[in-house]
């Protein structure tokens, strides 16, 4: 179910701090503007893994030549983050409509393009706009539709994009409250998608004429891939089973006939599933040995090795609130978002923000 977002804070948040001072600066600002202190940081986050904090409901992050671009849901803004952790605003997107758990979420970066995928006021699509200038003073180019008319809502819009290892572009998208369109291939919801940089249907896709890669999807957040190019996929359950799935292509799921591993021959069982409260999975990366998995309303990452997908293992359990993305930085560093402004979470002193993992 889904619950109504949390009053939005007056105060800008155009200009936003360095790593080492960010914290007690955001607590000392906000006990003069409300009359009471946030509540503090973890105290297992040093200043100095702080990559940039006091972000709005961040979504997701992407990689222009270095440089990371984040998008913030319900301001619909583009943002970019230099080296000494400072932001700026690059644009907002133009027709958002953000509300529930639609806005501005994902990002790409395909050969100085930026993608997009958004909700709007009666769909949700995906654009691309060309990317110009340095770093420090980046901007946006007119926006040019990829697919459009993928069904909205005001949850389950999926809305993870990125491009594979073959130079596909992959959109992940929702059931949008219709269960039973994520049965149906002709239908662009409850599925993932598979698309040329410019949005045509590419010719080995596994329905002729089709952008539907594989269905039976409730909310994927999370798609990666590893170097031998296998695909995965985290989900969202409905009540009992959140999966991490090996795609395939022309697969079928299972949404909403089963949910989780059901055994049946029908359907594509997923290699792991957790209870919802301790999972809520949502965006994924994959290093040389790992996937990792940041989750929302378990607020942990979660990492599963690839030499065993039956297994997995515990980070960061409760230490940072809510998990929105976790991303393989072009350094190698990885980069964890946190999502506690989203209107469920309880936003502590610097939130939103994104750390350095350790190790």
């Amino acid at each position: 179910m889904t619950r109504s977002p949390r009053p939005r804070r007056s105060m800008s948040r155009h200009s936003v701090s360095r790593r080492t001072s960010a914290i007690g600066g955001a607590a000392a600002s906000a006990l003069l503007l409300f009359g009471c202190a946030p509540e503090p940081g973890p105290p297992s986050v040093a200043a100095s893994d702080v990559v940039a904090d006091e972000l709005d409901a961040p979504w997701s992050v992407a990689f222009h030549d270095g440089t990371a671009l984040v998008s913030e849901r319900d301001s619909a803004r583009v943002l970019e983050i230099d080296a000494e952790g400072e932001v700026r605003e690059v644009a907002v997107i133009d027709g958002v409509a953000a509300g529930g758990e639609g806005g501005l979420l994902g990002l790409a970066v395909h050969e100085g393009e930026l993608y997009t995928y958004f909700t709007a006021a009666e769909e949700n699509r995906v654009e691309r706009r060309a990317i110009g200038g340095e770093p420090g003073a980046l901007a946006l180019g007119a926006p040019e539709t990829v697919i459009d008319d993928i069904p909205a809502a005001g949850n389950h819009n999926g809305g993870r994009i990125a491009f594979g290892p073959d130079g596909m572009l992959y959109v992940t998208t929702g059931d949008a409250g219709d269960r039973d369109s994520a049965q149906d291939v002709d239908a662009l919801s409850g599925k993932i998608l598979r698309l040329t940089p410019e949005g045509d249907v590419p010719d080995d896709n596994p329905f002729e004429g089709s952008p539907v890669y594989s269905y039976g999807h409730r909310n994927p957040q999370g798609i990666g891939w590893d170097a031998a190019g296998t695909m995965y996929a985290a989900e969202f359950g409905q009540d009992t089973w959140d999966e991490l799935n090996v795609i395939e292509p022309g697969g079928d799921y299972g949404w909403p006939e089963v949910e989780g591993i059901a055994g049946d021959a029908d359907f594509i069982d997923p290699v792991q599933q957790w209870a919802p409260e301790a999972a809520s999975p949502s965006g994924l990366a994959v290093t040389a040995s790992e996937i990792l998995i940041a989750n929302l309303r378990g607020e942990r990452l979660r990492v599963v090795p690839l030499d065993d997908l039956s297994t997995s293992t515990e980070r960061l359990v409760g230490e940072l609130g809510r998990l929105r993305d976790v991303v393989v930085a072009p350094e190698g560093e990885v980069w964890v978002m946190t999502n506690n402004t989203d209107g469920r979470g309880s936003p502590r002193g610097g939130d939103d923000r994104i750390v350095l993992l350790d190790g």
